[in-house]
């Protein structure tokens, strides 16, 4: 087991560069930054690992609570240590506001220890050792160590405390994850080469990838979901494991895998962490639209599958997102839907006397797959079915460019979207992926047309709220009926007027509907 003293360093309230270049390196172990002369002739192997270890140092310092929280442990005559993610984030400069610990304190000890002391504490993961705190805006988690056993049926472990903090990093999923920093003393374990891995920018397993799958099968999910989040590569013995053990997957809920895959999905290179479900075939397990796609012509961009295509999809999805001054953060419901968008082309391929490939009604047969799929999955209802009315109306922008669309049509196109407009805008732009630069440049510039003339409109009317000119109280006052269902069926037909032919005036509205109650036979 590897252990480094890391000297204790005075206090500041702000942070300050740790590196002995006067930064934090990334963990990919750049060296783009000049080094300082205190490091000429070191390796850069050797200068980033000190670098690195100085900067959990600095982390620490800056954020007092975690040496606050040690000493009071070790008054009680317990270890604490900064342990996991918490570790990881550390080390590659982003560490946020949950921090992880383990400690030989049992669950009545640790709240013991920080009552008084915590601002609230709560119980929630008493029955897996783990208390939680929060003090000065940061989330705590204090987790009794583990030595638990699993038994290879179920995803649950049997749940066992271990005695010291080796037993817990040897149970952890990843090296990077099996590092910690023992309190107040800032003391490095780190018994797997986790440090290695995080500057090689690799996802390795403690011990061997069977023993570590088939203890947990969800772990594979997390490698690759670690992919997509970090940009890491998953060392090669343990992809062979999750290409051979992907049947396993299937012993766990659909809950526990929703929460793994939308976590990846929301990643920073999310087609990396796809790519590596289908080449894995985990994909299959849980999600096998996706690789269904993998085999099927687009006739939008002959030179690629559908597949090829909606990973395209998915990462001008994701730039569109983050250039979007708005955006607060990743977009599920939005890289949902690019990923699924094409889902319903197998199922509607068909093959013209001309030979031209032709997916008719996709829009809507993959509508219906992405409800089926997410409500297997356990989406909560309202992200399905926007989620679905994305994939549903995808293609509703195509003939826009030829001059077809009336007022009436744009209405109907924001009033359809509804919430959902911006979303829409971002993906059926992302959904432009020929490479013939003349086409993408006028599909482009249609866009471009239909936005500005949405936003005509919307400067004379509320597209966003569109509303009959008639309420029901005006409607049961002109026809002389009480509320039921002959309300609705004329509000119904004012708002479709009113979608046709924009704002009536009252006169108008009202003339209307008696018309149209007189063809109803509803009035003389």
């Amino acid at each position: 087991m590897s252990e480094t003293s890391v000297p204790p360093v005075a206090r500041r309230s702000t942070p300050v560069p740790s590196g002995s270049d006067g930064t934090v390196p990334s963990a990919a172990g750049s060296d783009t930054d000049a080094p300082s002369a205190a490091d000429a002739g070191v390796p850069n192997a050797a200068r980033l690992t000190a670098a690195q270890r100085n900067a959990v140092a600095e982390l620490l310092r800056v954020s007092p609570i975690a040496d606050e929280l040690g000493r009071r442990f070790a008054r009680a005559g317990h270890e604490l240590h900064l342990v996991g993610g918490s570790v990881r984030d550390a080390l590659l400069g982003r560490l946020g506001n949950d921090l992880d610990f383990c400690t030989d304190a049992h669950p009545d000890q640790t709240i013991k220890i920080v009552k008084g002391w915590a601002e609230s504490i709560w119980e929630t993961g008493r029955e897996f050792g783990t208390i939680g705190a929060q003090r000065d805006g940061l989330r705590l988690e204090i987790t009794t160590f583990r030595a638990e056993a699993y038994d290879r049926v179920t995803r649950n472990p049997v749940v066992q405390y271990g005695t010291d903090l080796a037993d817990d990093l040897k149970r952890r999923d990843f090296t990077i994850n099996a590092m910690a920093v023992s309190l107040p003393d800032h003391r490095f374990t780190d018994p797997y080469g986790g440090l290695a891995d995080l500057a090689a920018r690799l996802i390795r397993t403690p011990g061997t990838p069977q023993e570590s799958f088939g203890d947990d099968p969800l772990r594979m999910l997390r490698a690759a979901r670690f992919a997509a989040q970090l940009g890491f590569t998953v060392e090669p013995a343990a992809r062979a494991a999750m290409a051979a053990m992907a049947g396993d997957l299937d012993r766990i809920t659909a809950e526990r895998i929703r929460d793994e895959f939308s976590k990846l999905l929301c990643g920073a290179e999310p087609v990396t962490g796809l790519r590596l479900l289908v080449d894995s075939g985990l994909a299959d397990r849980f999600l096998p639209e996706l690789s269904g796609l993998k085999l099927e012509i687009d006739e939008h961009a002959q030179h690629k599958d559908v597949y090829e295509h909606t990973l395209t999809v998915v990462n001008n999805a994701v730039a569109l997102e983050r250039a979007d001054p708005e955006t607060t953060g990743p977009d599920l419901v939005l890289r949902l839907a690019a990923l699924m968008h094409d889902v319903g082309k197998p199922a509607t391929k068909a093959v013209g006397p001309d030979g031209r490939v032709s997916f008719h009604h996709h829009e809507m047969v993959g509508a219906r797959l992405t409800k089926q799929r997410m409500k297997a999955l356990r989406y909560p209802k309202d992200v399905t079915a926007q989620v679905v009315d994305l994939v549903a109306l995808h293609l509703r922008f195509y003939g826009y460019g030829r001059g077809e669309w009336t007022d009436s049509a744009v209405r109907r196109y924001v009033t359809d979207a509804g919430d959902l407009l911006s979303r829409l805008h971002k993906l059926t732009r992302s959904d432009c992926t020929t490479r013939n630069r003349r086409k993408a440049r006028q599909l482009s510039e249609d866009y471009d047309a239909l936005e500005e003339r949405i936003a005509r409109i919307q400067a004379d009317e509320d597209l966003a709220r569109v509303r009959p000119d008639l309420d029901g109280n005006a409607i049961m006052e002109l026809l002389g009926v009480p509320p039921g269902p002959v309300v609705g069926r004329a509000w119904r037909h004012l708002k479709e007027l009113r979608l046709e032919r924009g704002p009536l005036d009252r006169d108008e509205a009202e003339a209307e509907l008696r018309r149209w109650a007189r063809e109803q036979g509803i009035t003389d």
